[in-house]
C-alpha cells in the first residue's frame, strides 16, 4: 500500500478535459512556428503574430506545444519575444538547414570555394559581434560594410601568415587541402575585387563573396542593409545576435578573434593597422577606420 502511494504522489495528475489541446490549438502553434520561418516578418506589422507571440508568453500549455512543433520539425528555438518574434533555427538534420555545400554550389561553380564562403560567414559574425557583452546586450547592434570584411580577413591572413612562420610551419599548403587557415590563405591570393567588362564585381572575387554572404544573410532576416558605402552598409538584427549566441563558443570564432585584429576600446569595432599594407590588396575605402593604438 504504501508503495502505492508513493507512485501517486510521484504520478502526474491526468488532464482535465478542459486543458486537452484542441486542433485549434495545433492550428495556432503552427501558425506561430510558420511565422517563425519568415524571418523578415516584424511581429510589431503583423496583429496576429503580435497576440500569438502574447498568447506564448501568458499560456505556457500553449507555448509548450508550440514549442514542440518546431522540435519536430527539427527547429530549435531561440527566443520568443516581441523583439525577435518566434526566433528560430534549424538543426543539422533539418529539412530547414541550409548546409555550407549547397550554398556555395548556388553561389559559385568552384566546390573549393565554399571554404570561402563560410570564411565570409565567420569574420561577418566575428566582426558585427567582437566582444561576449556585445552579444548579451538586447540594444547593440552591430555594422559592417562589404568592404570592411574584406579588408579584415586580409589582416587576420597577415596574422595567420606570421604566426605560421614564427613557428617554422608550411605557409603554402594545396589549394585544394581544407581547413580554415587554408581557407584564409587562398583568400589571401584571391583578387579583392577583380575586373569585368561591364565594371561589376565579379562573384569569385573576395568581396563579390562578402557580398553574397550578406545578401543572403539580409534575405534571411539576419541582416539589414542601410547604405551602399564601401560595397554595401549593414546593421544586425535580434535574430543575428541570437543565432550568433548561438554559435559563439565555436573554435573558429574564437580563433579568429584571438588574432587581435579587431581591438575593443568603446564598443567600436575597428581594425588595427597593418605595419606594410602594400601587399594586402586591400580595396580602396575598406569602410573601418584604421585604428592606430594610442600613446601616453
Amino acid at each position: 500500500m504504501s508503495e502505492h502511494v508513493e507512485w501517486s504522489d510521484t504520478e502526474a495528475p491526468a488532464p482535465s478535459a478542459s486543458a486537452a489541446v484542441t486542433p485549434a490549438d495545433a492550428a495556432d502553434a503552427a501558425r506561430l512556428v510558420a511565422f517563425g520561418l519568415q524571418p523578415k516578418l516584424q511581429p510589431a506589422r503583423d496583429q496576429e503574430y503580435t497576440e500569438l507571440l502574447r498568447r506564448h508568453r501568458d499560456d505556457p500549455a500553449f507555448a509548450r506545444l508550440a514549442d514542440a512543433v518546431a522540435t519536430g520539425l527539427g527547429l530549435v528555438v531561440l527566443e520568443v519575444s516581441p523583439r525577435a518574434g518566434m526566433a528560430v533555427t534549424a538543426a543539422e538534420d533539418s529539412v530547414f538547414a541550409v548546409r555550407m555545400g549547397d550554398y556555395a554550389r548556388r553561389t559559385a561553380a568552384d566546390s573549393g570555394d565554399r571554404f570561402l564562403h563560410g570564411l565570409a560567414h565567420l569574420a561577418v559574425a566575428a566582426l558585427a559581434f567582437p566582444r561576449p557583452e556585445d552579444l548579451a546586450d538586447d540594444t547593440y547592434f552591430g555594422r559592417v560594410t562589404v568592404n570592411g570584411v574584406d579588408a579584415f580577413v586580409r589582416q587576420a591572413c597577415r596574422r595567420l601568415e606570421e604566426r605560421a612562420e614564427e613557428q617554422g610551419e608550411n605557409t603554402d599548403p594545396a589549394s585544394d587541402a581544407p581547413g580554415l587557415e587554408t581557407a584564409w590563405r587562398i583568400w589571401a591570393r584571391r583578387s579583392a575585387t577583380g575586373a569585368t567588362k561591364d565594371a561589376r564585381r565579379p562573384a569569385a572575387s573576395t568581396t563579390g563573396i562578402v557580398a553574397k554572404a550578406l545578401a543572403f544573410l539580409t534575405d534571411s532576416g539576419f541582416l539589414q542593409r542601410t547604405g551602399d558605402d564601401n560595397g554595401g552598409t549593414y546593421r544586425t538584427t535580434a535574430r543575428y545576435q541570437l543565432q550568433i549566441r548561438d554559435m559563439a563558443g565555436s573554435a573558429a570564432m574564437a580563433e579568429l578573434l584571438e588574432l587581435g585584429v579587431v581591438p575593443v576600446t568603446d564598443g567600436t569595432a575597428s581594425l588595427l593597422p597593418a605595419e606594410d599594407t602594400d601587399d594586402l590588396d586591400l580595396v580602396a575605402d575598406a569602410g573601418l577606420p584604421f585604428h592606430a593604438p594610442s600613446h601616453s
